[in-house]
C-alpha cells in the first residue's frame, strides 16, 4: 500500500472528534456547498461529494436534510475556508484546516494553542514544501475494472498513478491534483462508479519519528484544535504509529 494511504488510514482511526462535533463540521461544508451550487444534489457535484462522506460518517438522512434547509436560510452565516500552519513541539509540522465565519475568533483561537504548546505560528504557504495537496476519492470495488488501465485513462483528468485498495471496506482509493477534482468527480459519475467518499487532504512527504512521550504532547495538542467547531481537519507530518 502506499504513503498517502497508510497516513490516512492512521488517522482515521485515530479520529479524535466526537460523533456530534463531527457532524457540526459537516453542517458547515453542506453550508458553503449549497450557497455555492444550491441544494439540487443532481446539479450540485460538490454537495453530492459532500453527502456522500456525510454517509461514511454515519450523518443521520434527517441531519443531513436539517443542514440543507438551513443553508438555504437568509440568515445562514457566510463561511470562509481557512487555513493555518506552523510548527508545535518537537519539530512537528502542522497544518490547520477550518471553516468559519469570524476569522479574527479562529486565528485567535488556533493560535492559542500554538502558543500553549511553545509552538510556532507561520505565515500561509510556510509549510506547503513539506505537504502534498491531493483530492482522494474512494469507491466501491468494482471486478469488472482493471485499475491499470483505468489510472492510465485518468491521468489525462490530474489523477496519479498511485492506488490503493481497502479489502475491509471493498473500496478503492484514487489521488490526483486539487484542481481536477471536479473533472475527475465527473468521470467517475458518469461511468457508474459508486462514489463513497471525496476530500482534500495534505499528505506529509517527510514523515518524522517521534518518541512515545513526544507523540502524547503532539496528540493533546491535536485535541485541543480540534475541540474547536471551526476546525475542520488537523494534519501533521509525524510518522503514524
Amino acid at each position: 500500500m502506499g504513503r498517502a494511504f497508510e497516513y490516512r488510514k492512521a488517522a482515521k482511526m485515530k479520529r479524535w472528534g466526537h460523533m456530534a462535533r463531527t457532524f457540526t463540521k459537516i453542517g458547515k461544508q453542506i453550508a458553503i456547498a449549497v450557497k455555492a451550487g444550491g441544494p439540487d444534489v443532481e446539479t450540485n457535484p460538490s454537495l453530492r461529494a459532500i453527502i456522500a462522506n456525510a454517509k461514511r460518517e454515519n450523518m443521520p438522512k434527517d441531519n443531513i436534510e436539517r443542514a440543507i434547509k438551513n443553508a438555504m436560510g437568509k440568515d445562514q452565516s457566510d463561511y470562509k475556508t481557512m487555513t493555518y500552519e506552523g510548527y508545535g513541539p518537537h519539530g512537528i509540522a502542522i497544518f490547520v484546516d477550518t471553516l468559519t465565519d469570524n476569522p479574527t475568533r479562529t486565528v485567535g483561537d488556533v493560535r492559542s494553542v500554538f502558543n500553549k504548546f511553545s509552538g510556532t505560528m507561520g505565515t500561509m504557504g510556510s509549510l506547503a514544501f513539506l505537504f502534498d495537496h491531493k483530492c482522494v476519492f474512494s469507491f466501491k470495488k468494482r471486478d469488472d475494472i482493471d485499475m491499470d488501465e483505468l489510472i492510465l485513462e485518468l491521468i489525462d483528468y490530474g489523477v496519479e498513478d498511485e492506488f490503493d485498495e481497502d479489502e475491509e471496506e471493498g473500496t478503492t482509493t484514487i489521488y490526483g491534483d486539487p484542481k481536477s477534482f471536479g473533472d475527475i468527480q465527473k468521470y467517475l459519475e458518469a461511468n457508474g462508479f459508486e462514489v463513497v467518499g471525496a476530500e482534500f487532504t495534505y499528505i506529509p512527504n517527510d514523515l518524522k519519528d517521534v518518541t512515545p512521550e513526544q507523540r502524547e504532547t503532539i496528540d493533546k495538542m491535536v485535541e485541543r484544535f480540534e475541540n474547536f467547531d471551526d476546525v475542520q481537519t488537523v494534519y501533521t507530518n509525524m510518522k503514524p504509529e
